[in-house]
């Protein structure tokens, strides 16, 4: 079949090309429509279940939200964990799903069993709703609603400006699932009732809230005939306005009298309490809105029909009303892009001035550098049938060396053999000599083409984060393997039959020349004294193989984002006022950098609390300029360094500070729960004792080497103003619990009696005490309850106040409660450093009965991603061993060719240990790479030793003429493949950290490899295919 093709494409060169042009012309459309990020979307499949609660303390949502929801969730198909938190005001239950789950399944299944998770939880306490069909790259544009100098809006006019105009409108862009709020305040209209006029007209809470109920509505009365006319019925009774609210009647008096509602207090605009706010560049607080995208879509295209219709927009809002954006995922995504673009021009430039000066006939060279464009247009066409996007880990590992390996030695073989028969005078038709060399070389292409893809399936096989990293990665280069390997079967014999019909120039190059001067020499010694260069050979890869565990383990490189997040933790008591004058303070201090663009702070959880921080905890985003913009030559490090040093002696205020970067931290958060690169999680049922415990983890993390910003979770010290009826007091006065516990929710957040409606527009009446009410402790003791006898009771005599500390936050996950203590590792790798914390906290920390611990963070997926892949690359190296096998029909040149490996790996091993860098996965993915170029340089020296042999030469003839032919193609393909990772292995741009290890790698194993093909290959060979004749000498040679 293969020989067939080759016929075919030498024989109708026309059509072939014809075909590649059409192939070309589809590889454009889909290269220009391929949805593009900066990197993969690693999220896992999860539905978050949120639910507001505004007045409800920590330990009240766990018992009367998150638990029934947990309950509610378990049981459910194709679940791999369960987790949640409560905070103030808020539930956050996130379920994960299997991988391979659909996500609109999976949110059908939880819409399911939500029905009976309501039914658990009271109705007036909050409703649960699902979260938004987002990832952790899902936050795509972030911007400021802000009122220009001069214009007289308020925080609360913004938020409504916001939520009512703009927010409706950019929900309305495809590709957009959530437009979230932050900062500012929820306008709502209050009344604000005195204590003692309620007393005085003998009146309880619950009379005003029934009145206000019963006076704002709106029914129908289906319609009336008149003549050949209907008449709708309309009962209009809505509140439209405050003076609608003040004139509403409570009570008539004995003398007829009315009670309003202003006889009771006064109706306010006021504001909703709020979870959170946010402030910039140390000017005060502002309101923000976030885009987030849909699960799935393409960043860069809904980035853009964000910001166009932000621009539409702009001319709707008022006088005074502008919108400005802070944060762009574009940005990064085209910085990223611009790295791999890079990288592969420069990968691409490489490639083709080696094979311009190696092949010494530049038009087979330009033959050979058309295989590269062209191979990436057919990869294209498959990476949007199978929805591969364009990101740097699919397209930044392309190597174009390993895509022109099969054209290479194809075009290598057809130049070689129509200069000879060029010498010879042979009068055979070029294009005879063309088939015949093309047909020589071609399963040995075919078979090395298919070495090449078989290396990559094991990476296919790997699940959870290092899957989505690195499956889009092994398939862009199956693909342009694919594409490549038809290529040189078609498109190459096809051209080659074209251009090389004349007289063929074979200069050879004085670089093969010279290569062959020092090649023949060194050939004879290691023939000579092969024992002991075999000894040496294997001591080698023993020393490598004990250098291997000492080069320590990262998951993954972490990835530049030319931003920083600073995580700013308060003690739980803090109010968010407080927050906010500690987050202003912070933004000053670092204002001061010229390398600071703008900064950003966000305290609490916003209005769809999908980032459900505490009010005491804050991210402050510092969005920086380019590094090559920076005046003080400083690195992105230094600059951490000095802005930590600056904030723990300027910032006084905050507890702790921690450095991260903005995706990188969603990401974290969202799949592991945590916000660090190792976490360990304590299991256990006392919240006081999880507390201690964590403390003492804290202290002997802390004290490792290697770890920053160790913190435990807060979840303690939230000061509570408790107040717990006495029972006996209220059954002497006939009181119920519920009378006591409607006066406490009246203090402060209120309770709603219905809604406004101005147009489409909507706002909350709320009925709540005055400010003199909840004014200081002693007033809130002093309030009076009126018992069904009419007897006035202060509130102290019936119930027990007091301040109390109380849980800040309850974790949960696989149902029990826990507690997490993470870290960031810096200047060292994480697994050592992990190995090395679980043997002092094993000695240093004993937990009770019952209690336990686990491992998490990016620890824990390096851990499972070795784990696959130490199953997988065995039964690869099986498979290239078989195919190797079927290729000779010889166990014993099979196993010759696989020394190859061995050696690749103690080049990868070397130039890991001689630039400091750590085994991720990103270099095992670069080995994984290797293993395929080691072999391919074996097959093309064995199969024609082989060829040679067939001819009837002697095994030593053979391995003379045969390791000195292909001494130029073995070459070539060795340069080609490591030159086009050079730019990678050097590149510092964006991205270029997770590249690094991979290309280091693969230059390093290619250099020992090819050394192992060009001198103990062919040792072997003569060693083990005995031959009458004796040793090689040098003479011979």
């Amino acid at each position: 079949m293969i020989n067939a093709l080759i016929r075919f494409s030498i024989a109708q060169k026309l059509i072939v090309l014809l075909l590649v042009a059409i192939m070309a012309a589809a590889g454009a459309y889909s290269l220009i429509n391929l949805p593009i990020d900066a990197v993969p979307d690693v999220t896992n499949v999860q539905v978050q279940v949120l639910t507001n609660a505004p007045s409800l303390a920590p330990l009240e949502i766990e018992r009367q939200i998150t638990f029934p929801i947990e309950v509610a969730m378990s049981g459910i198909p194709g679940v791999e964990e369960i987790r949640s938190v409560s905070k103030f005001g808020i539930s956050n239950v996130t379920i994960v799903f299997e991988e391979s789950t659909d996500i609109y399944f999976a949110r059908q299944l939880i819409l399911e069993r939500m029905a009976t998770a309501r039914e658990n939880i009271p109705p007036s306490i909050g409703s649960p709703e699902m979260g938004p069909i987002a990832t952790g790259l899902g936050e795509i544009y972030q911007y400021e609603v802000r009122a220009e100098p001069g214009s007289n809006y308020t925080a609360t006019d913004l938020r409504t400006i916001h939520d009512w105009n703009i927010r409706r409108q950019l929900m309305g862009v495809p590709g957009v699932t959530e437009v979230n709020s932050h900062g500012g305040y929820g306008k709502q209209y209050e009344v604000r009732l005195s204590p003692e006029k309620l007393q005085s007209y003998g009146l309880t809470l619950s009379d005003v809230h029934d009145a206000v109920m019963a006076n704002n509505g709106t029914v129908g009365g289906g319609y009336i005939q008149k003549g050949a006319e209907q008449y709708l019925l309309r009962g209009v009774g809505l509140v439209e306005k405050m003076d609608d609210i003040t004139n509403i009647v409570v009570k008539t008096g004995k003398e007829g009298v009315p009670v309003f509602v202003r006889d009771l207090g006064e109706v306010v605009e006021g504001q909703s309490i709020r979870q959170g706010a946010v402030s910039t560049n140390g000017e005060g607080e502002i309101v923000s809105g976030m885009a987030i995208m849909l699960k799935g879509e393409n960043s860069r295209v809904v980035a853009e029909r964000v910001k166009a219709k932000i621009e539409e927009i702009k001319m709707t809002l008022p006088k005074g009303v502008t919108i400005e954006p802070f944060y762009d995922r574009t940005s990064l995504v085209k910085r990223a892009i611009w790295t791999v673009e890079k990288n592969l021009l420069e990968g691409a430039a490489l490639v083709i001035f080696v094979l311009l000066l190696l092949l010494g006939n530049w038009r087979g060279a330009l033959l050979v550098a058309t295989i590269i464009p062209l191979s990436m247009l057919f990869a294209a066409i498959l990476m949007r049938i199978f929805n591969v996007s364009g990101n740097l880990m699919s397209l930044g590992a392309l190597d174009f060396g390993l895509i022109v390996d099969g054209a290479v030695v194809m075009v290598e073989n057809v130049v070689r053999r129509r200069a000879e028969a060029q010498h010879e005078k042979s009068r055979e038709p070029p294009e005879r000599t063309i088939l015949e060399a093309c047909l020589e070389v071609a399963r040995p292409v075919v078979f090395a083409v298919a070495i090449i893809g078989i290396v990559y399936l094991p990476i296919l096989s790997l699940r959870g984060i290092e899957g989505k990293m690195f499956v889009p990665m092994a398939l862009t280069v199956i693909f342009a393997l694919l594409g490549s390997l038809l290529l040189s079967l078609t498109y190459v014999p096809a051209m080659l039959a074209l251009i090389l019909k004349g007289n063929v120039s074979e200069s050879e190059s004085f670089l093969i020349r010279w290569a062959k001067q020092i090649y023949r020499p060194s050939l004879a010694f290691v023939m000579k004294f092969r024992a002991q260069v075999l000894a040496i050979a294997v001591t080698v890869v023993v020393i490598s193989g004990i250098i291997f565990p000492y080069l320590g383990g990262e998951f993954i490189p972490r990835l530049d984002e030319g931003d920083i997040l600073v995580e700013a933790i308060s003690l739980p008591s803090v109010s968010l006022d407080q927050s906010m004058v500690m987050t202003t303070a912070v933004e000053k201090s670092l204002k001061v950098y010229p390398e600071v663009k703008t900064i950003v702070s966000k305290c609490g959880a916003p209005a769809v609390a999908t980032d459900s921080m505490s009010l005491n905890q804050c991210d402050v985003f510092v969005m920086l300029n380019p590094i090559d913009e920076w005046k003080s030559g400083w690195s992105k490090e230094k600059l951490i360094e000095e802005m930590s040093k600056k904030l723990e002696a300027e910032v006084p205020g905050a507890a702790s500070f921690g450095f991260m970067q903005p995706i990188e931290m969603r990401v974290n958060e969202l799949i592991a729960g945590t916000r660090g690169d190792v976490a360990v999680k304590l299991f256990g049922d006392d919240l006081q004792i999880l507390a201690d415990k964590g403390e003492e983890i804290e202290k002997v993390l802390a004290a490792i080497n290697g770890a920053e910003e160790t913190k435990a979770e807060v979840t303690t010290g939230l000061p509570q103003l408790q107040i717990k009826p006495d029972r006996a007091a209220i059954a002497r006065y006939g009181i119920n619990v519920e009378d006591v516990n409607e006066l406490v929710e009246a203090i402060f957040a209120g309770k709603k009696a219905g809604e406004v409606f101005e147009g489409e527009q909507r706002f909350d009446i709320v009925l709540r005490l005055n400010e003199d009410a909840s004014k200081s402790v002693e007033s809130v003791r002093g309030l009076i309850l009126t018992a069904p006898n009419g007897q006035r009771v202060p509130l102290a005599q019936v119930a027990d106040i007091a301040l109390v500390e109380g849980a800040a936050q309850i974790s949960r996950e696989a149902t029990r409660r826990r507690i997490v203590v993470s870290t960031n590792v810096r200047q060292r790798d994480i697994a050592s450093f992990v190995t090395e914390a679980k043997e002092k906290i094993g000695k240093e920390v004993t937990l009770p009965p019952g209690y336990y611990l686990q491992w998490g963070g990016a620890f824990e997926n390096l851990e499972r991603a070795t784990g696959r892949l130490l199953i997988v690359v065995p039964i690869a190296l099986f498979l290239i061993f078989v195919m190797l096998f079927s290729t000779f029909g010889s166990a014993k040149q099979a196993l010759m060719i696989y020394t190859g490996i061995p050696f690749a790996i103690v080049g990868g091993v070397v130039a890991l240990a001689l630039r400091g860098m750590p085994f991720s996965i990103s270099a095992g993915v670069g080995f994984i790479a290797l293993f395929g170029v080691a072999v391919l340089n074996g097959v093309v020296m064995v199969s024609f030793i082989n060829h040679l042999r067939e001819e009837g030469k002697s095994v030593l003839d053979a391995v003379k003429e045969g390791s000195m032919t292909r001494l130029r193609p073995v070459l070539m393909t060795a340069l080609v493949a490591s030159l086009g990772f050079i730019p990678m292995a050097l590149a510092t741009s964006a991205g270029a950290e997770v590249q690094r290890p991979l290309a280091t790698v693969v230059i390093g194993g290619l250099i020992t490899s090819t050394l192992l093909t060009l001198l103990i290959l062919p040792t072997l060979y003569a060693w083990f295919e005995k031959d009458v004749e004796g040793e090689f000498t040098e003479e011979e040679i």
